[in-house]
């Protein structure tokens, strides 16, 4: 990272940056936590984004106009992201049933969802 920063300072800066997107993203199910699970607390990532904007704000005037762009990028990303991340996690949650159901119906079939393939015609006969 040394190399893209002009200054220490700079890199701290996004050092800063990246541990609240970071943490957004990880509350927003697009980062696995360190035990690879996906997991989603939108008042948190909302908090994360809340902190970037005021460091956006009151950063304004402070900083280069590229570490602005950059700021103003992971921001808006994050925000476009939290839009989406219901619907992630809906699906998610939908798949994860659905998972289960499967696994339930393979660990016991006995008791698993029936589908009739008999037609009308063969019991008729």
């Amino acid at each position: 990272m040394s190399g893209t920063f002009k200054d220490e300072e700079t890199e701290q800066f996004f050092q800063l940056v990246h541990m609240f997107q970071r943490s957004a993203l990880l509350h927003m199910g697009l980062l696995p936590d360190n035990e690879g699970k996906v997991f989603f607390n939108l008042a948190e990532a909302k908090a994360g984004i809340d902190l970037l904007r005021m460091l956006q704000n009151k950063t304004k005037g402070n900083i280069t106009d590229q570490e602005q762009r950059m700021l103003r990028g992971v921001v808006s990303e994050l925000q476009l992201q939290f839009l989406k991340a219901p619907n992630r996690k809906r699906e998610m949650e939908d798949s994860a049933a659905q998972s289960e159901t499967v696994r339930e119906t393979f660990a016991n079939p006995q008791s698993g969802p029936v589908e009739d393939l008999s037609s009308s015609q063969d019991s008729e006969e």
